[in-house]
């Protein structure tokens, strides 16, 4: 008389399983998803609106303190001042205020979430009121840009409508578009 097999997971090793722990119950086994689409950043600005910037064109996210910033006369409105990062000067900019929202960032705060972007050899620190966090999103499901505003649209790639039904949107910036702006000259 022989006994049934009986195998148990010791340590990720299938060579042994316990009665009512089958392979697809043992958390070791559960199916990983795997991400589609790509790694972006999402943010809001001080208006509310909330946008995203691909994971690829970030160089650093950095939270200083508003007095890590010095302020720049006789510059842009837009220019917040510059800030020093790891020995390499940098100027920031309020991306809502940019994009031609009306509300200006607060920077009467402890810190200010800064996310600094890279073409070639421009940095540029892109000042926001929150930063949500990374999400995987897919870039084939992006629309058109619906209802933004004329100011907006030559710095978008486009939007995603979220949500169900999908009432929310989350615009995607061209960091390129955004550094190599006339805007700043102005």
């Amino acid at each position: 008389m022989g006994f049934p097999e009986r195998r148990i997971m010791i340590s990720g090793s299938p060579d042994f399983i316990l009665p009512g722990q089958g392979i697809d119950q043992a958390p070791e086994f559960q199916e990983l998803e795997t991400p589609e689409g790509e790694l972006h950043l999402r943010f809001y600005v001080p208006s509310g609106n909330e946008f995203a910037l691909p994971a690829t064109g970030i160089r650093e996210v950095l939270s200083p303190s508003p007095d890590r910033m010095t302020p720049i006369p006789n510059v842009s409105s837009l220019l917040l001042g510059t800030l020093n990062m790891r020995g390499r000067v940098i100027w920031v900019a309020d991306l809502g205020q940019f994009l031609g929202d009306q509300t200006p960032l607060n920077t009467d705060r402890p810190e200010i979430p800064i996310v600094a972007v890279e073409d070639q050899d421009t940095i540029l620190g892109l000042a926001v009121d929150r930063i949500v966090g990374m999400d995987w999103l897919d870039v084939d499901q992006l629309h058109s840009q619906n209802n933004a505003p004329d100011g907006m649209i030559p710095f978008l790639r486009g939007e995603w409508m979220l949500g169900a039904p999908a009432t929310k949107v989350l615009r995607l910036l061209d960091q390129v578009k955004i550094l190599r702006s006339a805007r700043w000259a102005a």
